[in-house]
């Protein structure tokens, strides 16, 4: 694949373009990983802050607070760089990211969902109680089905910042697209100058982004079709 690169654009842009376009793999692994992960937590959150429980409630509203609160960056060099130095251990670049980006990502998918589910009309809460159904049931069979229907749109959209907020992984030696791509403009290469690196990231990263904002877009407008 390298080689066909450097037929079509020449040495060095062959070699920059295939290695920035093979770096790219790894910025959506880790979005993949960062929203699967982060999903998964997020609906146990999103449970807890919304249970009759008021202990539960508090614990999902400060794990939210917590992880809101702290800077993205802020969280990668904590997990990255200031742990395994305080611990004296070696945490691995992809294993800092991935717990970083999904602790960030549980804690704002974990609001989003929120908010879908109290979308649903108080009046099938209120209906569903006055029928004596159990709260499980009620949320599997009555208030989960509703919501994603509000959810599923800001949650695409959400998923745009994931892939926006791996590019600061590069600050703790992950090797992604940002990574590489800051490497080649640093580099001593005729053809590998900043003012061509930048541009080429910035077209990448919206060639990733844009597909996902649109969809979101679309699915919040038929959302909205059927609602009016």
């Amino acid at each position: 694949m390298g080689e066909f690169f450097i037929e079509i654009f020449g040495k060095p842009h062959g070699i920059i373009l295939f290695q920035l376009v093979a770096a790219c793999r790894f910025t959506i692994y880790l979005s993949l990983i960062a929203f699967l992960g982060g999903g998964a937590i997020a609906s146990l959150i999103t449970l807890m802050r919304i249970a009759p429980s008021r202990h539960l409630q508090r614990i999902a509203t400060a794990y939210i607070w917590i992880f809101q609160s702290i800077p993205l960056l802020m969280l990668l060099f904590l997990i990255g760089l200031g742990v395994p130095g305080l611990l004296d251990i070696n945490v691995n670049p992809w294993t800092a990211a991935t717990i970083a980006l999904v602790l960030f990502t549980s804690a704002y998918l974990a609001e989003v969902w929120r908010g879908a589910i109290e979308s649903v009309a108080r009046g099938q809460w209120e209906a569903s109680f006055a029928l004596n159904i159990r709260y499980s049931s009620l949320l599997r069979k009555v208030i989960l089905p509703q919501a994603i229907k509000f959810g599923i749109a800001p949650t695409i959209g959400f998923m745009v910042q994931i892939i926006k907020g791996t590019s600061l992984a590069y600050i703790i030696g992950f090797s992604d697209l940002m990574l590489v791509g800051k490497r080649w403009a640093n580099a001593p290469v005729l053809g590998s100058e900043p003012f061509v690196i930048f541009p080429l990231m910035a077209v990448m990263y919206f060639c990733i982004c844009y597909p996902l904002a649109i969809f979101a877009r679309k699915l919040e407008a038929r959302s909205i079709a059927k609602n009016a």
